[in-house]
């Protein structure tokens, strides 16, 4: 029989960027979307991220990694920092828009403006996995949703062997 991946995936694509870089180490896209099918018979994964131009490199690689691109356009600030704010297009993707299309919904970010969409998507029934990038830190709103009976949170710096990114001299090539 044929295993169906009918599960979504929506990712915060930032948080987990700069979460798996707090452990000194980076994240391996291509490898990072099989597992998510494989562990979690992901079929679609939507990856919402801030658009900056000169990154068309970056968003064609995750493109060809089957990752959907959710963008959204950057900000620059006047301390020149720069921020693509996502979160209400995450949330209007999983709880609105695609809702209907998957059986269960991945999210992977360890943002607290999250935890309403985790708890509606627990209240529907429609919640496989929270997913957070940094077990050090997230926020104590996403906390709350581990009990005994079902653990509903992954911690994704504890899948570094899995989805670590190792350039080709290091992998022995």
């Amino acid at each position: 029989m044929e295993k169906r991946y009918n599960n979504y995936a929506f990712i915060d694509a930032q948080n987990v960027h700069l979460g798996i870089l707090e452990f000194g180490w980076k994240i391996d896209w291509s490898k990072f979307r099989i597992w998510l099918r494989d562990k979690f018979n992901v079929g679609k994964a939507l990856i919402f991220i801030g658009y900056q131009s000169g990154n068309e490199s970056l968003y064609a690689f995750l493109q060809h990694a089957s990752f959907v691109c959710i963008f959204k356009p950057m900000l620059k600030y006047k301390d020149g920092t720069i921020k693509g704010n996502c979160d209400a297009e995450l949330v209007l993707h999983s709880s609105a828009i695609e809702f209907k299309n998957y059986e269960k919904a991945v999210i992977v970010s360890g943002d607290g403006d999250f935890s309403c969409l985790i708890e509606f998507l627990q209240e529907k029934n429609k919640l496989e996995m929270l997913i957070v990038p940094n077990e050090n830190k997230y926020s104590a709103l996403l906390k709350r949703f581990n009990f005994s009976d079902r653990k509903f949170i992954l911690f994704l710096n504890r899948e570094r062997s899995k989805i670590e990114y190792r350039p080709l001299n290091e992998k022995g090539a």
